[in-house]
């Protein structure tokens, strides 16, 4: 709870000083910074769920993903597997959301 507070007041700051796209793109850039260091997952240890918030997850999830197959080169070690962790969190978010618009067009209609 704590650590989730101090992302988000950090991130509140950073939105009143620039704009919420900075603030984002300051987050992805850490997030995958760190995880380039490998020290990503010994916070998350720490802190818990504080610091996997969607955005900074998500860069993880690339990161971490291009890291892995570097070794077998760009094509097909990071352009192949660049989104396989993240490619399922946006195939059913793309599903999900669609079933729910379309339930709350149903719903409209009523």
């Amino acid at each position: 709870f704590l650590s989730g507070g101090v992302i988000g007041f950090i991130s509140e700051i950073l939105v009143s000083i620039a704009s919420v796209e900075t603030m984002l793109i300051i987050w992805i850039l850490l997030a995958a910074i760190i995880t380039g260091f490998g020290v990503f997952d010994d916070i998350v240890d720490k802190i818990k769920m504080g610091a996997i918030i969607p955005i900074t997850g998500f860069a993880h999830s690339i990161s971490s993903s291009s890291l892995e197959y570097k070794k077998e080169g760009f094509i097909t070690g990071i352009g192949s597997n660049y989104l396989k962790l993240a490619g399922s969190v946006i195939l059913y978010g793309i599903i999900s959301t669609s079933i729910l618009y379309l339930i709350r067009g149903l719903i409209w209609l009523v």
